[in-house]
């Protein structure tokens, strides 16, 4: 299935957020209409299809990457809590 306007904007606007200067969450309402939460629900389910990872492979790679590292993190947390 091929990605909607929406799935391209959300990730077209996280390779380029730091264009737009100023503070990440006012971005993601002023230009997508969305509150920082939801936009990041929305970002965390599509970087986990084939169709994202198509239309920009290393911006999926990196935030995936990036959610893993979070993960590991948290999980380390929690076991020498």
């Amino acid at each position: 299935m091929p990605l909607s306007d929406a799935d391209r904007a959300l990730l077209d606007f996280e390779a380029q957020w730091h264009r737009h200067g100023g503070a990440k969450e006012e971005a993601i309402r002023a230009e997508l209409a969305l509150t920082p939460a939801r936009y990041y629900q929305l970002l965390g389910r599509l970087i986990d299809t084939a169709e994202a990872q198509a239309h920009d492979p290393m911006l999926v790679k990196r935030l995936r990457r990036l959610r893993d590292e979070r993960l590991r993190d948290r999980a380390a947390r929690v076991r020498l809590g």
